[in-house]
């Protein structure tokens, strides 16, 4: 790519000179009675090489005019710049998430193995959804107590494992659902964002899922939502499982696996309000495809701004290397030059014609 191609307008005036030089050029005669005696002289290799410094001084102006003309190599770049979203996934890992209510390519699965597999995707991506490459995304997990796993991070493989390694509690006094903690913790991690950060984070968002009601832990939960509304966080509140009875492994006194139906509670109503207060959105997820849905229309509702702005970086080669075939060779004007110095050095010097 040329930027000035109109100087191969000189391309004629440059052939016409090299004409001018080889071609019309006639030979002085000199009388002699016998050339016998001149022919069988060999010429020297001073004699062979005299027209050397006018083909250098041709391709000198050759290289020049092409250096004239601006050759140019252009590469494409691309920026992307985007305004992220902090999420907090807060996600209840209490002993009645063992419901076994979900499915996953029809096998019976617990509703946290469900979690783990619909958020996963939401935060990684895959064919359903974008996965939320730009956004920082933290973990909290809850039971009897509120525990922050992973701070809000963009290296978002650690987080799915994270997520992946959570298991349910198995211990009796660590049972329990401590939704108004959790919220807090969450809140508490989202809102020291922007204490090292030059600028503040734009959105800041909670994901909150649990199947239960609130039975431990120190604040209620609506207390909560309405400090995460005082500093700008919304929440989207998923209860998670079937209504009614739900289907619960446990251990009979021969060690055998069983499963026997349980009536759960879900306490709708102040999930509803949590997100009211936040101006988020409550949903209810029966099963894994209406999970999955939950998370689709919640990746739709906060998006994240992406600009992309794409322009050329050019190289000058007439005054840059450049690189062809795996070599680099040198700007087109450095050799235009060089040919130049060699050819004026050869011509005032070894190979100077004496008239």
């Amino acid at each position: 790519m040329f930027h000035s191609p109109l100087w191969f307008l000189l391309m004629p005036v440059l052939l016409l000179a090299a004409w001018r030089i080889f071609g019309s050029r006639k030979g002085n005669a000199v009388r002699f009675s016998n050339t016998s005696l001149a022919s069988q002289l060999t010429p020297s290799l001073r004699q062979r090489l005299l027209w050397l410094p006018k083909v250098l001084m041709l391709l000198a102006l050759l290289f020049l005019i092409i250096s004239l003309a601006r050759p140019r190599e252009g590469r494409d770049q691309t920026i992307t710049e985007s305004e992220g979203i902090a999420i907090e996934m807060v996600v209840d890992r209490s002993s009645s998430m063992q419901a076994l209510d979900f499915k996953i390519e029809d096998e019976h699965v617990d509703r946290l193995t469900a979690i783990k597999n619909v958020a996963g995707k939401f935060v990684l991506g895959d064919e359903s959804l974008d996965g939320r490459f730009s956004d920082l995304v933290g973990l909290i997990t809850f039971a009897g107590y509120a525990d922050g796993v992973t701070p809000p991070t963009l290296d978002h493989g650690f987080l799915a494992s994270s997520l992946n390694n959570t298991q349910i509690v198995d211990v009796r006094s660590e049972d329990g659902t401590a939704i108004g903690d959790a919220i807090a913790l969450a809140v508490e991690k989202l809102n020291a964002l922007d204490e090292n950060r030059d600028e503040k984070v734009k959105s800041k968002i909670m994901i909150l899922l649990t199947d239960g009601e609130n039975t431990a832990g120190e604040l209620e939960p609506i207390a909560a939502a309405e400090l995460a509304q005082t500093l700008g966080i919304k929440i989207y509140t998923i209860g998670i499982g079937t209504k009614g009875q739900a289907p619960i492994p446990y251990t009979d006194a021969f060690g055998r696996r069983r499963v026997q139906m349980m009536q759960v509670n879900i306490d709708e109503s102040t999930l509803k309000k949590i997100a009211e207060v936040t101006e988020g959105k409550y949903f209810r997820a029966t099963d894994t495809d209406s999970l999955t849905a939950i998370y689709e229309e919640i990746d739709q509702l906060e998006k994240t701004e992406v600009e992309t702005e794409n322009y050329v970086d050019y190289r000058e080669l007439a005054v840059q290397p450049w690189r062809a075939n795996g070599f680099q060779l040198p700007a087109t004007l450095l050799i235009s030059l060089s040919l130049l110095l060699v050819g004026v050095v050869l011509q005032h010097s070894w190979l100077r014609e004496v008239s």
